[in-house]
């Protein structure tokens, strides 16, 4: 095994162990109750994902259609040739133009990369805090929200960077609480979203005045501590879905009050969400037992439990048809990770393909059918 391989796995599962609070990981999956489910048919598009591989410096573009799904080519982010610099969020422009990456290992502080979908050619970079991780666009494009997660500083505030991506020009830092992840912003562009691991904070920040609007302390609603790792709007932007990483539960509350609507119990080690645009299913990865949980929102119960090709389940995102979920797999040690693909008919997984070392953020990219469109 290569020192880079060693030097990973002990990253890995530091992480995890962090993430998963300390419990060792399960593998398999847990029955739900039987729900009527539509056959899979063979997908008449392609579909494209760009998936960060952290522990090997590359980003994968996946390709899924009706021959199945392929890894198509490796876009390398390197600063540093002899070490690794951990690429670990990845975000696409809502035009399709862009591929932004965080480059979490800067020293001392990280970097986000702005590359060419088609070709991988960097076109721009600014720098950011440390260690930066998920990447929320606002709709028109014009502007980031990177969570600055400082994994490996003292338990201190960290921040959230403001970026404006025409310039690529870092506007702000926006101290918000200790180790935040999961940036995401309302569909109406106007709130962004995270949430603090290391003091179980939920922050909204205005998109308008960069300045931290609201916080809810998310263990003033549960039983126990919620270890947040996630957080997303609903289809609608009336309520916020947040992953409470410690519980296996995702908390539903309602945006303007912040009051818990729901609580759907989940997998061990909850950690990323992605809610389907039709409004009907949430979809939560469970870190600590290598699966993914499927939500019907309209019943508010979990209908399908999918174990996962790899442990240590990492990132998932639907595509615009609302018909396929995509999702990460980081594997442990100097196993490649995957990229497993869910049928949101037939509630089913129904392709996995290999990729990198340590397979993490994800993101869709786009949809083409026979005739190119």
């Amino acid at each position: 095994m290569t020192l880079r391989a060693v030097r990973f796995g002990l990253v890995s599962a530091l992480f995890a162990a962090a993430a998963c609070g300390g419990r060792q990981m399960d593998v398999g999956s847990t029955p739900v109750a039987a729900v009527a489910r539509e056959a899979a048919p063979a997908p008449e598009a392609d579909y494209w994902v760009f998936v960060a591989n952290e522990s090997s410096d590359l980003v994968s573009l996946v390709r899924f259609g009706p021959g199945g799904a392929v890894l198509e080519r490796d876009i390398k982010v390197d600063l540093k040739p002899a070490d690794l610099d951990g690429v670990h969020g990845v975000a696409v422009s809502p035009d399709g133009k862009h591929l932004y990456v965080t480059v979490a290992h800067g020293t001392p502080f990280g970097y986000l990369w702005k590359l060419d979908p088609w070709t991988g050619e960097r076109v721009g970079e600014t720098t950011l805090g440390r260690f930066p991780a998920t990447i929320g666009i606002v709709p028109d494009g014009s502007r980031a929200f990177i969570v600055n997660f400082n994994l490996h500083g003292r338990p201190v505030p960290s921040s959230v960077s403001a970026v404006f991506l025409p310039a690529m020009n870092e506007e702000k830092q926006i101290e918000t609480c200790v180790k935040p992840h999961g940036s995401r912003l309302n569909l109406a562009g106007t709130r962004a979203y995270s949430v603090c691991v290391g003091d179980d904070q939920l922050v909204e920040i205005s998109v308008d005045r960069l300045a931290v609007t609201r916080r809810l302390d998310l263990n003033s609603v549960t039983e126990g501590r919620c270890g947040p790792t996630w957080i997303t709007p609903s289809a609608d932007d009336a309520h916020l879905f947040v992953a409470c990483n410690k519980l296996g539960q995702v908390l539903e509350l309602d945006a303007d009050s912040f009051e818990v609507v729901r609580r759907l119990t989940a997998g061990k080690g909850t950690y990323n969400l992605a809610a389907s645009r039709n409004g009907r299913f949430l979809l939560a990865t469970n870190k600590g037992e290598q699966s993914v949980s499927v939500f019907d929102l309209t019943a508010g119960k979990e209908v399908a439990r999918l174990s996962t090709t790899r442990p240590v389940t990492h990132g998932v995102v639907i595509s615009p048809d609302d018909r396929y979920a995509f999702v990460s797999n980081e594997s442990i040690g100097a196993v490649p990770g995957t990229v497993d693909v869910i049928d949101l008919g037939s509630l089913e997984r129904v392709a996995s393909v290999e990729v990198r070392l340590q397979a993490g953020g994800i993101d869709f990219w786009r949809m083409e059918n026979s005739e190119g469109h």
